[in-house]
């Protein structure tokens, strides 16, 4: 397998938990950072994915349909009010 050198910056804090992890599963550091930055996506996690993905394209077609509605209530109200006031005033007159 061919190599190449990466630094990583990091907080000491998680470079010492990383020398932790690595000890704990018996590899060194670079070891551990390969192995868990490889791993395959799970079935469940793709599934996951994909109905977060649906469900964010739902809720977004929602607030469209939600704000086309608010638009029309208001025009609606307007509507109403401009008729509403000339009547008002013909009977204060």
């Amino acid at each position: 397998m061919k190599t190449a050198r990466l630094q990583v910056l990091t907080t000491p804090a998680f470079r010492d938990w990383l020398r932790k992890e690595a000890k704990r599963a018996g590899v060194s550091v670079g070891e551990l950072v390969r192995t868990r930055c490889e791993q395959r996506v799970t079935d469940e996690e793709a599934t996951l994915a994909e109905l977060t993905a649906s469900l964010r394209k739902e809720v977004s077609a929602v607030r469209t349909s939600v704000r086309q509605d608010l638009d029309e209530v208001s025009a609606i109200l307007k509507e109403l009010r401009s008729r509403h006031r000339p009547a008002a005033a013909e009977r204060q007159a």
